[in-house]
């Protein structure tokens, strides 16, 4: 299957495994590039050395494509960049920030640089700041999302008609059919989070995994607009915040509830009550925890079965 977006990244597949932080490293990204699409490490979660050694041992472990995502609002950045140059990565996904930034640093390096957005807005800044592909998300995601909560469904046609370099739809996305409606829609490929953080080679612990396995519709909610909007699975944790929302909680007031390293707990230390459990609406769609070459091989096997079932349009 040859488009804009394997022949962009050299894959097989038009798919991407999302770059999430204490789920995605070296053994979730070498096994999806691996098994055909993009294996991104997510850096955000990462000190320098760490990251280091999980881009070296991805090489090792693959000798097909894969990038590196960097959350711009990384304290340290300089450090990240340095050594993914250093390393000889060729794709680097930025989110959460200015694209104008580093997209020019890194295209000089011959980097191919991707850039999250979840607004057409934003799609165009990026385009304009000159990145090879924009990641289209819409606030189904799970993690950190964009303020204006627009839907896949409308986020993907929007930039769609704007935007002419390639387009990675994300959000809501973990079945071959969401992936061939998304293309529909128009864009090139898809990037996957949540079904890949049921896999065995995410590095997520097992109690976070079998809790997103377990989720159902209405399970998560986007919450904590004032910091920086982030969709949860509601347990513990999410009830202490609408209590703190009940009781007028000022927006220092929530910083201070959420403290540090929330993130780390839930998802890598398995706190499924403390913990900040970040996954997105799609869980309710995952029923099961299996290896990553197989949920990219079911992924484009449904991918197939629905062009067929659409066939009498």
């Amino acid at each position: 299957m040859q488009n804009r977006i394997t022949e962009l990244f050299g894959i097989k597949y038009p798919i991407v495994q999302a770059g999430m932080i204490w789920t995605s490293g070296w053994r979730l990204a070498s096994a999806v590039s691996n098994a055909g699409g993009l294996g991104l490490i997510g850096a955000g979660s990462m000190y320098p050395e760490v990251l280091r050694d999980h881009i070296e041992k991805c090489q090792k472990a693959s000798d097909k494509p894969f990038g590196i995502n960097v959350p711009m609002l990384y304290p340290d950045l300089g450090r990240l960049m340095d050594i993914i140059v250093e390393l000889g990565v060729k794709i680097v996904f930025t989110s959460a920030g200015n694209p104008k930034t580093w997209t020019s640093y890194l295209k000089e390096k011959g980097i191919t640089v991707v850039h999250v957005v979840s607004s057409l807005k934003f799609a165009l800044k990026a385009q304009e700041a000159g990145v090879d592909a924009i990641v289209a998300e819409g606030f189904e995601a799970g993690g950190h999302n964009g303020r204006d909560e627009t839907t896949t469904l409308t986020l993907i046609p929007a930039v769609k008609e704007k935007i002419d370099i390639p387009i990675i739809a994300a959000g809501g996305i973990a079945t071959g059919a969401g992936m061939l409606a998304t293309m529909v829609l128009g864009a090139d490929g898809v990037q996957v989070g949540s079904r890949f953080v049921a896999s065995d080679e995410a590095s997520s612990h097992l109690l976070f995994k079998q809790k997103v396995v377990e989720a159902g519709e209405g399970d998560t909610q986007l919450t904590l607009k004032e910091l920086a909007p982030v969709r949860l699975i509601k347990n513990k944790f999410y009830k202490d915040v609408e209590q703190a929302y009940a009781n007028g909680a000022t927006k220092e007031d929530l910083r201070e509830l959420l403290g540090r390293a929330r993130a780390k707990r839930g998802i890598f230390e398995g706190d499924l009550e403390e913990g900040e459990l970040e996954i997105g609406q799609v869980a309710s769609l995952i029923h099961d925890i299996k290896p990553a070459a197989r949920i990219v091989s079911d992924l484009m096997s449904e991918f197939e079965k629905a062009k067929q079932g659409v066939s009498f349009l």
